[in-house]
């Protein structure tokens, strides 16, 4: 087959390119920086070069494969999150109903069940209406939860106070997931002949409260009694306004927080009775996250 891949030198796309070319696929990596280009080839992979938030660019790009692996890129610059999501969305389903694109994989998110009050998940939420839209697509929404990598904005934190702390913790229990099974997933649908019209599909890697978190990265950077620690929604707040951070991203974060904390984040998850299938647990990323942590 001949698939697009966007994001395809990311956590998620590089692993799903190196996959999809083993596998004797021909590869398109979109990419933007055009420094890249050698990079995406010495995968095996067609690069091209050019902005998602173009739709004649992703047309162009899209004309001729069979299928497309389809991702926001993640963008804290802008002023309006679900705005900036909406965009890239109808971008997307411009280019595919166009192309004629017959099959999509769609990396979202937990959460992306509900309209509101999911901070950033909102615009994952959206993106998923836009592409069920499209009429004859077989379309997979790959639901991921928090990917792991997240947890390395928590090392500044841990080295200057000894603890992690947001406006979540403690005994919250957070869906966990890994890049590479996030990629082992989409590899699967994508090369999957079934036909599948509109479905979602939840990958979680591990699936564990913050305090779990927390003691398993403790043990592994030699703070065996690291605490996550619960702050105030106005705590979170006054600390965001210190760094500068813009308001769209203070609500959005404090929104996202607030929807694990009081459980909406993981609400469908649950009620489908999804099960952990992923590979990469809580202890292997510990040990990730010491390397990260000892170099900070």
């Amino acid at each position: 087959m001949k698939i697009a891949v966007t994001g395809s030198l990311g956590n998620i796309g590089k692993n799903l390119t190196q996959q999809l070319v083993k596998s004797g696929h021909e590869v398109i990596g979109i990419i933007r920086n055009p420094e890249k280009a050698l990079e995406i080839e010495s995968i095996g992979a067609i690069p091209a070069i050019g902005s998602v938030d173009d739709p004649e660019f992703l047309l162009k790009t899209f004309s001729d494969v069979d299928t497309v692996f389809a991702m926001v890129p993640p963008n804290y610059q802008v002023v309006n999150s679900r705005a900036y999501y909406n965009s890239i969305g109808n971008a997307y389903a411009d280019a595919i109903k166009k192309s004629r694109v017959k099959k999509v994989v769609n990396i979202s998110s937990w959460g992306a069940h509900l309209p509101e009050e999911t901070g950033f998940i909102t615009g994952a939420y959206d993106v998923e209406q836009i592409l069920n839209k499209i009429p004859d697509l077989n379309i997979t929404h790959i639901r991921a939860g928090y990917i792991y990598y997240n947890l390395f904005h928590f090392a500044g934190m841990i080295r200057n106070l000894g603890y992690i702390g947001s406006n979540y913790g403690g005994n919250d229990k957070i869906v966990l997931s890994s890049p590479k099974d996030i990629a082992d997933a989409s590899f699967e649908e994508l090369t999957s002949t079934s036909c599948n019209d509109k479905s979602v599909r939840y990958i979680a890697s591990d699936d564990r409260t913050a305090s779990e978190i927390a003691k398993e990265i403790g043990k592994e950077i030699g703070i065996p009694q690291l605490e996550w620690k619960i702050f105030t929604n106005e705590e979170v707040r006054s600390s965001m306004e210190k760094q500068g951070l813009s308001e769209d991203v203070i609500v959005n974060t404090i929104d996202l927080n607030t929807s694990i904390h009081n459980g909406k984040m993981r609400e469908d998850y649950d009620f489908q009775k999804c099960a952990v299938t992923g590979k990469v647990k809580l202890e292997d990323f510990a040990k990730e996250f010491a390397v990260y942590y000892k170099k900070y």
